[in-house]
């Protein structure tokens, strides 16, 4: 759903969990929901839920039902938790050869062993369109929930994962992506936040999300408004797979871009000199994206550090400032 409309629909339930009936919810259907849900276990340790599925972005059913499995698995990465339960959601025609249904389950389920988790479980229904993911669980200290809410004044903003994944998937669905285009961003979809999500925990990042539906755009006004300040990004310092730009001037942009620009366009303020592709690009949804996190500036040469020593990717794309309007300010 776009986020207008989905915010909408979920407007009238927040009040039917309110925080005194449920105090160990930590974050839930209220004004501060995140990426996931977590309700509070014990002093040390608290559950993370989370779940995610979509239709095809890649033709090869192994990659597809991995990349899946990748993206459901980013939320509980994105709140600084550990996997360690997943059930499979399908709903795939029965049409379909049971090899090629087969293939899409065993990549969600490669990728559940590589994040170190279980897969005990699913359900299914029969549906034309194929679509799969999983309900994902973890844990995580309660003190150290990486929620949204955290960015403070003066922090700088990290990005784990270029960007450009949601229109190269859409020239590939329209038969116009070149192949070493769609190669770039199918490893891109496959890897998993777990090793940024553990560096950004030990270097105390103050907020964290990643980027998913909503675009880079969506979820960084989320951070911003649920911190009650201001995000500055600079747009040549933002990564690009290859072949997103190429695709931008060609103007294949998905669906999911106007969404974004419907819901979230009053909220941001874009420098004169950045390009209207740019402006699509931001607005475009990702999937299974990087992680964007708020960290200290003193903390960053430690984060570049690890980073580096893990042979994982890190760019600073802007900073946070005192509380304005609107809640994105984005130059070059």
């Amino acid at each position: 759903m776009a986020p207008d409309a989905l915010a909408q629909v979920l407007r009238p339930l927040e009040n039917m969990f309110p925080p005194e009936r449920y105090p160990d919810v930590l974050l839930g259907l209220g004004s501060l929901s995140d990426d996931a849900g977590v309700y509070k276990l014990s002093d040390d340790s608290a559950l993370i839920a989370t779940l995610d599925f979509f239709t095809p972005v890649v033709d090869d059913p192994y990659q597809f039902g991995a990349i899946a499995a990748t993206n459901a698995l980013s939320d509980i990465y994105a709140m600084g938790g550990r996997p360690v339960l997943a059930l499979n959601i399908c709903c795939l025609s029965e049409c379909l050869p049971p090899e090629i249904i087969g293939q899409i389950l065993r990549g969600g389920a490669d990728k559940v062993v590589e994040a170190g988790a279980a897969l005990i479980g699913g359900h299914s229904v029969d549906d034309r369109e194929p679509k799969y993911g999983l309900v994902a669980l973890g844990f995580v200290h309660p003190n150290r929930v990486l929620a949204k809410s955290g960015a403070q004044v003066g922090d700088l903003i990290v990005l784990t994962k270029p960007l450009g994944v949601g229109i190269i998937t859409t020239a590939l669905k329209g038969d116009q992506a070149r192949p070493e285009h769609v190669d770039g961003a199918t490893s891109s979809m496959l890897k998993l936040n777990a090793k940024a999500a553990e560096l950004l925990q030990t270097s105390s990042a103050h907020a964290c999300t990643d980027v998913s539906g909503f675009a880079i755009i969506g979820h960084a006004c989320e951070m911003a408004e649920r911190s009650s300040v201001q995000l500055r990004l600079h747009t040549d310092a933002i990564p690009l797979l290859p072949g997103a730009e190429e695709y931008a001037e060609m103007w294949l942009f998905p669906a999911g871009t106007g969404n974004n620009l419907r819901a979230y366009g009053d909220r941001v303020r874009f420098a004169t000199d950045v390009s209207e592709e740019t402006q699509q690009l931001l607005l475009t949804p990702e999937t299974s994206g990087g992680l964007i996190a708020a960290i200290a500036p003193e903390r960053l040469d430690e984060l570049r550090e690890g980073f580096a020593a893990a042979g994982e990717p890190l760019w600073v794309i802007g900073e946070v400032a005192e509380a304005d309007d609107p809640l994105l300010d984005i130059s070059r």
